[in-house]
């Protein structure tokens, strides 16, 4: 992927923390964008893990820990990230991975599955110091990286036009109001101005509901943890695979797509550190996460790519915030129409999907059919040993280029993953 040499932070990530030129990392469309991401992550996302925990029969305080500890230690991972590197790398948790505690935990007591996070954060953190997992990103071909971003991405815009569908005078408006903010007013963030109207529109037909959600502003209850065979293969394994698979690798195809030089290793690194710690609170792998990544470092979050890690730092505090106060804001988030969530989210992804797309299936980098492998596997539902499609994708992909001995056309896109281990 081509740079650009005036873009500062982009070539040369920064040595140290430093908060000169802070203040001009927050503009209208960075605190916008991570406005977006935040509500986005924490609207469904976090009634899964309170599904998760009402089939495992947390108890309430358990419940807020979990909560607290994936959402507070993702904030600490955006700010960290976001300061040291100048860059839009945003920290959350695996959704999928709380998905499969729906299941995991109906037979494995939450104290064996707590031993299972801290094991799956553990298994992050020796995969990142190795540098196995630089190595193997710098050795991937781009556009089957770029191909598995796009097919792992394409459902927020599809769900946009599934939502305009379901509530065509909420996320309807919202879409309307984007396009036409595109062209005609500059100046106005047009994911703004869509969540505005959107919003405006399902307060006037009264699409805005209190969610009643089974969970009190009470203090978490630490559990202390149990290590197991058992839980090791049905959690951390899965969760391992997800986190490396599908998050991280989300998250730098996306900032490789956006002109950035992602740290892959220290990534990972800092994606076991966070699963350690939120295990020992008592929630699943905190990391890097590829949704909220692609929109706190997409165009929606300013022109200017050195300004975009503002975005990251919004939706940091926001999560940190979230974290400490689950119990009052989760019926807040939940009371929004979710057609106008998914709409925003899906209008946030467009210029990461283009990118995304034009670098994949550009035929003077090669790699054709992988590529298409590529973003098939990842547009479908495969799950194979509870690993989701972003991981196989890439594996499908590299296969089949192998097969038909694929190369490049010419130099691939530089891969600015040699930026930093």
């Amino acid at each position: 992927m081509q740079t650009n040499k005036d873009n500062g932070s982009l070539d040369r990530p920064m040595s140290r923390f430093s908060l000169n030129g802070l203040s001009q990392a927050f503009t209208i469309k960075t605190v916008t964008a991570g406005v977006v991401a935040a509500i986005f992550g924490c609207s469904g996302p976090a009634l899964i893990i309170i599904s998760a925990a009402e089939a495992g029969n947390l108890s309430g305080a358990q419940t807020a820990a979990w909560l607290f500890a994936v959402y507070f230690v993702g904030g600490l991972i955006s700010l960290i990230l976001a300061l040291r590197y100048r860059q839009p790398i945003t920290g959350a948790w695996t959704i999928p991975g709380a998905a499969i505690m729906s299941v995991a935990l109906v037979t494995i007591p939450f104290n064996e599955a707590v031993g299972a996070f801290i094991m799956s954060g553990a298994l992050v953190l020796l995969l990142g110091v190795s540098g196995l997992i630089g190595r193997i990103m710098r050795w991937l071909p781009m556009p089957i990286i770029m191909a598995m971003i796009a097919g792992a991405l394409i459902r927020f815009g599809i769900g946009a036009v599934e939502a305009v569908g379901s509530a065509p005078l909420v996320a309807g408006v919202a879409v309307v109001a984007f396009f036409l903010t595109s062209r005609l007013m500059a100046s106005v963030p047009p994911v703004l101005a869509a969540a505005l109207a959107g919003l405006i529109a399902a307060l006037l037909i009264g699409a805005i509901q209190p969610a009643e959600v089974d969970i009190a502003f009470i203090a978490p209850q630490l559990t202390a943890p149990s290590f197991t065979l058992n839980a090791f293969l049905v959690i951390t394994i899965p969760l391992t695979a997800l986190v490396i698979g599908a998050e991280n690798a989300q998250a730098t195809g996306v900032l490789l797509a956006e002109g950035y030089r992602p740290p892959v290793d220290r990534m990972t690194i800092i994606s076991g550190i966070g699963g350690m710690v939120a295990g020992f609170l008592g929630g699943h792998n905190a990391n890097i996460a590829g949704p909220m990544t692609a929109i706190c470092s997409s165009e929606q979050a300013g022109e200017d790519k050195r300004q975009r890690y503002g975005a990251t730092l919004v939706n940091g505090v926001l999560f940190c915030t979230f974290g400490l106060f689950a119990g009052i804001v989760v019926p807040l988030i939940l009371a929004l129409p979710g057609a106008l969530i998914a709409s925003v989210a899906g209008l946030a992804m467009i210029g990461v999907l283009l990118a995304a797309f034009q670098q994949a299936f550009s035929k003077q980098f090669g790699y054709q059919i992988g590529a298409f492998v590529a973003l098939v596997v990842a547009m479908s539902n495969l799950t194979i040993f509870n690993i989701s499609s972003p991981f196989w994708a890439l594996v499908f992909g590299i296969v089949v280029s192998l097969l038909l001995g694929e190369k490049a056309m010419q130099p691939e896109p530089e891969n600015t993953l040699e930026a930093e281990r």
